[in-house]
């Protein structure tokens, strides 16, 4: 079985994969140039530089989650000082299936703090909860799956979420606020 460690070693810069994707490069840099953490939250940036942490983000280009929430964590990291590798799903299943989200779905990102000994800290992810209930509540519109309109409208809602990822602060800072929450705990 892959060591945490491994994993992280395995994993791209996050330089890196940002400079390689495909799918929501310039939406994920947009995010990452309008949010900046807050200043007040040094002490707390203080503690995390002190834990020594790093962070596996098991993500893939085409994820509107990921598009939100790495930008956020990548403020994070550098503001605490914290190591980041991106690890591709798709590629990764035997990493991703010791993450599921209900103990079923793939969802992403995943992060997996570790520390310098490649032990497993914290994990968050793949939504802060009220980004969750934003969801569920642009889902809730959605006709059944067998429905034959469900798809064209599954299709707008996603390009509502993705606007709405790509747009409102007020989502980046659920964000934001409930990674922080996660990490106060280490």
């Amino acid at each position: 079985m892959t060591t945490l460690n491994e994993w992280f070693e395995k994993g791209i810069p996050a330089k890196d994969f940002v400079a390689s994707m495909k799918v929501h490069k310039e939406s994920l840099q947009s995010i990452y140039d309008r949010f900046s953490v807050s200043e007040v939250d040094q002490d707390f940036f203080n503690d995390l530089k002190a834990k020594d942490l790093r962070v596996i983000i098991i993500t893939e280009d085409w994820c509107g989650d990921a598009m939100m929430n790495i930008p956020i964590l990548l403020n994070i990291a550098e503001a605490a000082n914290i190591e980041t590798h991106m690890v591709l799903r798709d590629q990764n299943l035997e990493l991703i299936d010791q993450y599921l989200t209900n103990g079923t779905a793939r969802s992403i990102p995943i992060f997996i703090f570790i520390d310098k000994n490649g032990e497993e800290k914290a994990v968050w992810g793949p939504r802060a909860p009220k980004v969750q209930e934003k969801v569920m509540e642009l889902r809730s519109v959605l006709p059944a799956k067998d429905d034959e309109s469900f798809e064209a409208e599954q299709k707008e809602v996603f390009k509502k979420m993705t606007q709405a990822f790509s747009e409102d602060k007020q989502l980046w800072n659920e964000v934001y606020s409930s990674i922080k929450e996660v990490l106060v705990k280490i």
